[in-house]
């Protein structure tokens, strides 16, 4: 059972988003907060798996209740659920811990399953975002990409669609397999290419794709 923690300071979206959790038999909220200060405190007491934090809100916003959050419990996934997927938002996110970076948009199927992979380990964001993401990151960190050995070409077809930004569906599709394959094959790659989460392993996608070029 995976325990989530809901911050949001619109009462509205937090019941949406409890009705939406609690219909998942893998999902428990455990607690809601309105503002981040609230947030800090019943993260220190309900211990959850994941929370999702919204950014704007009043008193303690989400970037320094994330950060306090994990000062307290490095263990804890911040998986930021906002309206606002600009740079000036997401950066300071992700500097102050959070794992991922979901626009409140989205389709519930995307924000459960990124609750699922935050709770995993993983670094869900939307497809916009991780595209603006990694192509920042290739622009003003342009490292020599080191040599990849011993990908098949199916990997190789499915670390190109990661670097485009397309999500483990849309990867599916495209290359007329089952999700499950797809999930099979990005483990691989993340470990042949030592990334420790899909926005390290799109960034090791574009960079290959600028050498290639």
């Amino acid at each position: 059972m995976i325990r989530v923690l809901l911050v949001d300071d619109q009462p509205l979206i937090r019941a949406g988003l409890r009705m939406l959790c609690d219909a998942e038999a893998d999902l428990e909220v455990v607690g809601e907060a309105g503002d981040g200060r609230q947030a800090v405190t019943l993260a220190e007491r309900l211990t959850p798996d994941v929370v999702v934090m919204d950014l704007r809100m009043p008193g303690v916003d989400g970037i320094s209740a994330t950060s306090r959050i994990l000062a307290n419990r490095p263990a804890t996934r911040v998986l930021v659920l906002t309206t606002f997927g600009d740079d000036d938002h997401l950066y300071p996110a992700l500097t102050a811990g959070a794992c991922g970076f979901l626009l409140k948009d989205a389709p519930p199927a995307e924000l459960l399953d990124g609750i699922r992979r935050a709770a995993a380990g993983d670094s869900p964001f939307s497809q916009d975002v991780l595209r603006r993401l990694v192509s920042r990151a290739v622009h003003s960190r342009p490292a020599e990409p080191k040599p990849i050995e011993g990908l098949t070409a199916r990997e190789r077809a499915v670390l190109d669609l990661v670097g485009e930004g397309l999500s483990n569906a849309e990867i599916g599709e495209r290359l007329h397999i089952g999700v499950t394959t797809v999930k099979t094959h990005i483990t691989a790659l993340m470990a042949k290419t030592d990334s420790p989460n899909r926005v390290r392993l799109a960034l090791v996608a574009l960079r290959k794709g600028t050498e290639r070029k």
